[in-house]
């Protein structure tokens, strides 16, 4: 049956489709009687499919949203359930949200309980909890990073010393013994070598100086670490580029731009692995709508610029992503952990925020920034000693 339409409905249809986040209207058997533009794209189908199929055909089976749904309904009251995982092997990929559920007391063509009992209609929107928990993530992992700093510090006069003479004795150690004990003076000498390049890297973190910048075309920089990774560790990988030629410059340390990308493509590299269809996607784009308030600072920065590094990799277990740029947090079975935490470093010294999504078909790092704005720059911008 096709209702007509009054202008109030029309109304409220429009605003419906207004809401940024997903928004269903349900009912205690799970059908689905409406939903607005944004639960389409969530669910990533028509609005005739949703109603067809019904709920159960895309949340998993026993998700905690059919026990808020059957709750709403038995009570009449509103209910919010955090932090649900609505991902399936349909739709794998970050899929967390925060479930708010009301029931409708008034609803044509439906029966409705009274407000305090029974219902049968229940207006569920979906808030996706992934990119403010990012953003949440790099603004609290700076007290990490202190605590990386205050440690290179220590190390770097407590350990870099000693290890200077533990190394010394060991050259000296091998100018006097027979062949089968020179192999493990060097063995001595190979591992102060290692700890001391292991302190260097600490002590990044604990420079605080600032850094030379200006204005920096990104595209110039994906270029430039394309062509280091083409010659090298990512000769076998096929790269992509899907670049806005539009973009505006970003208010940034070229060096750091390059040794920050080189890092994402060399982990991406590192993820494939020496699979002859490994894929490197490097994009760019304008993404309006983040505002983020930095510490330090009175202004609320916008980071409408994006640029992303996606591989076709084994991507990355679902219980480091929450910690994936905390120092020492790897996949690597030999590595040290330390090179996504410099990368969120510099991006965060730099005003802006990055973050990483993946699934079984690899993973995305993704990077906001602020536009240049020329001598607004300067009031604007965020220096290491404000975070």
């Amino acid at each position: 049956m096709t209702m007509i339409e009054t202008g109030s409905e029309k109304r409220q249809i429009q605003l419906l489709n207004a809401l940024p986040h997903a928004a269903l209207l349900v009912d205690d058997t799970y059908a689905i009687i409406e939903a607005n533009n944004a639960a389409e794209i969530f669910f990533r189908t028509s609005l005739a499919i949703m109603r067809r199929e019904g709920l159960k055909h895309f949340a998993p089976f026993g998700s905690p949203v059919f026990s808020t749904i059957d709750q709403v309904a038995a009570d009449g009251a509103p209910l919010t359930a955090y932090g649900v995982d609505l991902a399936t092997p349909r739709f794998p990929d970050d899929m967390v949200v925060d479930v708010y559920a009301v029931p409708i007391v008034e609803a044509p063509g439906h029966h409705i309980g009274e407000a305090s009992g029974p219902v049968d209609v229940i207006a569920l929107m979906l808030h996706p909890q992934a990119r403010t928990q990012k953003l949440d993530r790099q603004l609290t992992s700076q007290s990490s990073a202190r605590s990386v700093s205050g440690l290179a510090a220590m190390l770097a006069h407590e350990i870099k010393n000693p290890l200077s003479g533990i190394r010394g004795a060991a050259q000296l150690l091998e100018t006097s013994v027979d062949d089968d004990d020179r192999a493990l003076t060097q063995l001595i000498t190979d591992e102060a070598d290692r700890i001391v390049k292991l302190v260097d890297r600490m002590e990044v973190f604990s420079d605080e100086r600032p850094v030379e910048r200006g204005p920096v075309n990104i595209h110039t920089v994906l270029e430039h670490v394309k062509r280091l990774a083409e010659s090298g560790f990512g000769s076998h990988i096929h790269f992509i580029e899907r670049y806005d030629p539009s973009l505006p410059a970003i208010f940034a340390n070229r060096d750091q731009m390059v040794q920050v990308f080189l890092n994402l493509v060399k982990n991406a590299c590192e993820a494939i692995g020496p699979a002859s269809d490994g894929e490197i996607i490097l994009s760019t784009g304008f993404k309006p709508g983040i505002r983020l308030s930095v510490p330090g600072s009175s202004k609320r920065l916008t980071l409408p610029l994006e640029f992303a590094v996606r591989d076709n990799g084994k991507g990355i277990p679902r219980d480091l992503l929450p910690n994936l740029f905390d120092p020492f947090v790897t996949t690597k079975s030999n590595g040290s952990g330390l090179g996504l935490a410099l990368v969120a470093k510099i991006i965060r010294d730099h005003g802006g925020v990055v973050e990483c999504e993946s699934s079984g078909r690899g993973a995305t790092f993704k990077i906001m920034m602020p536009v240049y704005r020329g001598s607004e720059e300067t009031p604007q911008g965020v220096s290491p000693t404000d975070q």
